[in-house]
């Protein structure tokens, strides 16, 4: 089952790395721009595409459930390390963008879960 997933996954961030890295030199930036979310749009692209043509079968689905769910978090858990520790090396400023941009994201969430529940078919509970 995790086999299939992590060939799959493996496959597309390795092409996400070579594509992002060919997009930075295309742009002029010594950087790899894009290539996490090229790697992920590839992923779920190839699940997609697998499943329609019957290549795929449930443990492998699974798999590639699996390793999508965790693939997220941890890309974005890294890129939220190597921002505070730019952060922290970029002075008050950028300590301060981050500090607001923390208290806004707060603030967003609750605003949300304050609102009123809606049922699927678009209704205010009575």
């Amino acid at each position: 089952m995790t086999l299939y997933g992590t060939t799959l996954l493996a496959v597309c961030h390795l092409l996400g790395i070579l594509f992002g890295e060919l997009l930075g030199r295309a742009l002029g930036v010594q950087a790899n721009v894009g290539g996490v979310g090229i790697a992920m749009l590839l992923l779920i692209s190839a699940r997609l595409y697998g499943h329609r043509r019957g290549w795929l079968d449930a443990k492998s689905e699974e798999g590639v459930h699996y390793w999508a769910a965790l693939y997220i978090p941890v890309v974005v858990a890294m890129a939220m390390q190597q921002n505070v520790l730019k952060a922290l090396s970029g002075g008050p400023m950028a300590l301060l963008a981050a500090i607001a941009t923390v208290a806004a994201g707060a603030g967003c969430v609750a605003f949300i879960n304050r609102r009123e529940p809606v049922s699927p078919s678009g209704q205010a509970p009575n």
